[in-house]
């Protein structure tokens, strides 16, 4: 049994934790074990000094170790996700970007959760469409089977959360739990893209993702988006390059910031969603789709040039058969 007091005591010499140590002290969490004033104190003390590659691991292997596995009948498939708190309020471009990868005939096994930060988070904007969640093998297998793509709520997935989420709450500032939404996909997908909102963000990510062995793209807007916005520049790293592009680099046009806002209600954010999928949007929300689903494509399919990628990605939309994956999705989910 970890003793959080000697915990404590390193932390406060500026110690290290080993990634072993965090997993333990996950379990422990999940156990009870320690009162909540000293988890208080060890979130703290890790936000304050910042957390290393081996304590994120170590917290991420004590919350697939306690939670539960979601075992899918395909070896190779993709998530998308951001990391939240970029504070812009953007419409769901990730979720959005997943039914486009389905679409256009590739495996999508998405993880999410409702809004921390933003007016409509994944499981948001796909439960306004009438999908129940579930954690049913089988329904998610037949879901991935027949449509391309499967939702994991995060909720029925991730047991420990619940036991930080009341000191989350009260604690009012971001914590290293922030960081583990993005790495605690249930299924563990071989292949990610992930958008991150700044670069010290991809630095520690990056080296996360070559420690967990899989293909993974990270990328960020320069101006603080935590996915390709296309309002300016944007960086891009995966196994194979690190590169800063502009949106004409991908044959894209430069969006408007306010194009990208996700409205005020979670219906209009859906609405929008919905306008996407059945290209009847503005252009900057198509574009914007078009290029995270691009780069998704990339990372699960590498011999394929961003170009066709973008391609690919556009035909999607416009052939509408990113539309029918979502109506067979909701159909087969609902």
């Amino acid at each position: 049994m970890v003793k959080m007091k000697d915990i404590l005591a390193r932390m406060l010499n500026h110690e290290e934790l080993t990634r072993k140590e965090t997993k333990d002290i996950l379990v422990g969490i999940t156990k009870e074990e320690f009162p909540n004033e000293q988890i208080t104190a060890l979130l703290t003390g890790l936000q304050m000094r910042g957390i290393t590659v081996d304590e994120l691991l170590g917290f991420r292997d004590g919350i697939l170790e306690t939670g539960v596995p979601a075992k899918l009948d395909c070896d190779r498939y993709i998530d998308i996700v951001g990391t939240g708190g970029d504070q812009k309020n953007t419409f769901n471009i990730s979720t959005c970007a997943c039914f486009v990868v389905a679409g256009a005939g590739y495996k999508v096994a998405k993880h999410g959760n409702y809004a921390a930060t933003s007016v409509s988070g994944a499981s948001n904007v796909i439960e306004a469409h009438g999908v129940k969640f579930t954690a049913d093998m089988d329904k998610l297998n037949r879901s991935l089977d027949q449509c391309n793509i499967v939702y994991l709520h995060a909720q029925l997935f991730a047991r420990a959360m619940k036991f930080v989420g009341p000191i989350r709450k009260a604690l009012q500032f971001p914590t290293c739990f922030n960081l583990l939404g993005p790495i605690v996909n249930p299924s563990q997908p071989k292949c990610q893209l992930l958008g991150v909102a700044n670069l010290n963000q991809m630095r520690l990510y990056k080296s996360v993702y070559e420690k967990i062995g899989i293909d993974y793209g990270i990328e960020t807007s320069i101006d603080g988006y935590d996915e390709i916005s296309l309002t300016g520049d944007f960086k891009v790293t995966t196994n194979k390059y690190e590169k800063l592009f502009k949106p004409s680099d991908i044959k894209l046009n430069i969006a408007d910031a306010k194009d990208l806002e996700g409205g005020k209600t979670k219906e209009e954010a859906a609405k929008l969603f919905d306008d996407v999928l059945s290209n009847t949007c503005k252009i900057d929300h198509k574009e914007v789709v078009i290029a995270n689903a691009a780069f998704a494509i990339q990372i699960i399919d590498p011999k394929k040039s961003i170009d066709e990628c973008v391609a690919i990605a556009r035909e999607s939309i416009e052939s509408g058969r990113a539309l029918q994956t979502l109506k067979k999705f909701v159909e087969l989910n609902s």
